[in-house]
C-alpha cells in the first residue's frame, strides 16, 4: 500500500468534481483493509471509504484520508443442479459481474445491468431496476467492524433491506466495512422455453423491456437478450458519467399512501404509479410514484443553469456538464425538492450520499 497526498479525486467519483483528498491509499485485500482500521488508531483525522464512487457528492475536498476498496476476486462456493451460490469481493466492478454470471447463465442480476459502481455497494443502497433488487438474491454480506477489526457475516434478514435502504444506511453506518457479497443465482438454459427455465421466470414487465426485445427481433429472449434490451434502454436514457458527470438517480422514487394518491388524481388524473411486490410491502396501502414524472411535471427535465442541470432524457439524473461544483449540484437538488412539496405534497428523498 501507498499512502499519497492531496491526490485528485475527479477519477474516483462518477460526478467528476475537482476536488482533491487530503491522503489517498487503496486497499486490494481483506488484510489491507484491516492493516488501515489498526492505523486509524493513530491518527486524528477524517477518514472515508470509497468504492467505485458511484453514489456520492462531493461539495468540497476532503480533509482527511480517503480509503479506496478495491479487492478483487469472484468464487463459486456451491453448485447446485438449479442454482449456484457465488461470492464477489466488494472491488469488483458490479455490471462486469453481472456480465460474468449472465456468460455462465446465472440468473437473478440481469435487470441490474449497467448500474455503476461496485458489489460493496449493492447492499447498501439494495440497488434497483426494472422490478428487481439485489436484495432478491443476496444470500449474505461478509463485513468487518470499523472499531474491533472483527469480521462477521450477515445473513439477507440481518441486513434489515428495504426501498433503497439496509442496515447498512441506518445501525451499521460508519460501524462496518462490506469485504464481500455472496449471491444466491439461479441456473438457466442457453436454449428458450417459453420465457421458463425450470422455476425462474424472467422479470419482464417493468419499463419497456419487452418493447425493447420487440425491436431486438427477440420473441423468446434468453438471459443474454434481457442483459442487452436493459443495456440499450440504458444507454439511451441515461448519460455516460465519462462524458457527463452524474450518479445515476439522484432520487428515490416516494412511496405513499393509496389514500394520498386518490386525492392527488383528482387535480392529476395522469399520475401514474406502481404497486409494489406484494412480499415486499410493508403495507398494501402503499403505492410507489415514479420520481421522474413529478420532476418533469415541474418543469425540470432538460433544465440547465451554468455546468449544473437535469439530463434530457432522465429527469432523475442530475448532471455536472464540466465545472459543476457538488454546491452548484445540491442547489439544484433543494430547488427540485422545494417545487415538488409544493405542487404535490410530496418530498423526494435524495439517493446520492452528500460529504459536506
Amino acid at each position: 500500500m501507498h499512502l499519497d497526498q492531496k491526490v485528485s479525486l475527479k477519477t474516483h467519483h462518477t460526478f467528476g468534481m475537482e476536488v482533491e483528498a487530503r491522503y489517498f491509499v487503496e486497499a486490494k485485500t481483506h488484510t489491507e483493509v484491516l492493516t488501515l482500521l489498526n492505523y486509524r488508531h493513530m491518527i486524528h483525522m477524517p477518514i472515508l471509504f470509497l468504492g467505485g464512487g458511484s453514489n456520492i457528492l462531493f461539495t468540497r475536498s476532503f480533509p482527511g484520508i480517503v480509503i479506496k476498496i478495491n479487492s478483487k476476486g469472484i468464487e463459486l462456493k456451491e453448485d447446485y443442479d438449479d442454482h449456484v451460490v457465488v461470492t464477489a469481493e466488494a472491488g469488483e466492478n458490479w455490471d462486469d459481474f453481472v456480465q460474468y454470471c449472465v456468460d455462465r447463465g446465472w440468473a437473478g442480476i440481469e435487470n441490474l445491468s449497467l448500474i455503476p459502481g461496485k458489489v460493496g455497494a449493492a447492499p447498501i443502497q439494495n440497488i434497483g431496476a426494472y422490478g428487481v433488487e439485489v436484495s432478491d438474491v443476496i444470500q449474505s454480506v461478509q463485513v468487518i467492524e470499523i472499531e474491533t477489526g472483527k469480521q462477521k457475516r450477515l445473513t439477507n434478514a440481518e441486513c434489515q433491506f428495504g426501498y433503497r435502504d439496509s442496515i447498512f444506511k441506518n445501525a451499521l453506518k460508519g460501524k462496518v466495512i462490506i469485504l464481500n457479497v455472496t449471491f444466491k443465482l439461479q441456473k438457466v438454459s442457453d436454449l428458450p422455453d417459453d420465457k421458463v427455465f425450470g422455476s425462474y421466470h424472467f422479470r419482464l414487465d417493468y419499463g419497456d423491456i419487452r418493447g425493447e426485445l420487440e425491436q431486438m427481433a427477440v420473441t423468446i429472449p434468453v438471459i443474454s437478450d434481457v442483459r442487452e434490451a436493459i443495456c440499450q434502454i440504458r444507454r439511451r436514457k441515461l448519460p455516460d458519467p465519462a462524458i457527463a458527470g452524474n450518479a445515476g438517480s439522484f432520487f428515490k422514487n416516494p412511496v405513499i399512501e393509496k389514500k394520498l394518491l386518490i386525492s392527488l388524481q383528482e387535480r392529476f388524473p395522469a399520475m401514474p404509479f406502481y404497486q409494489q411486490v406484494p412480499e415486499k410491502l410493508v403495507s398494501s396501502d402503499l403505492v410507489k410514484i415514479p420520481a421522474a414524472w413529478l420532476i418533469e411535471q415541474c418543469g425540470w427535465k432538460g433544465y440547465r443553469i451554468h455546468d449544473a442541470g437535469v439530463h434530457p432524457g432522465q429527469p432523475l439524473v442530475l448532471v455536472n456538464y464540466g465545472t459543476a461544483t457538488g454546491t452548484d449540484i445540491l442547489e439544484l437538488a433543494n430547488q427540485i425538492m422545494d417545487s415538488v412539496v409544493q405542487k404535490f405534497g410530496i418530498q423526494l428523498e435524495p439517493e446520492v450520499n452528500v460529504i459536506s
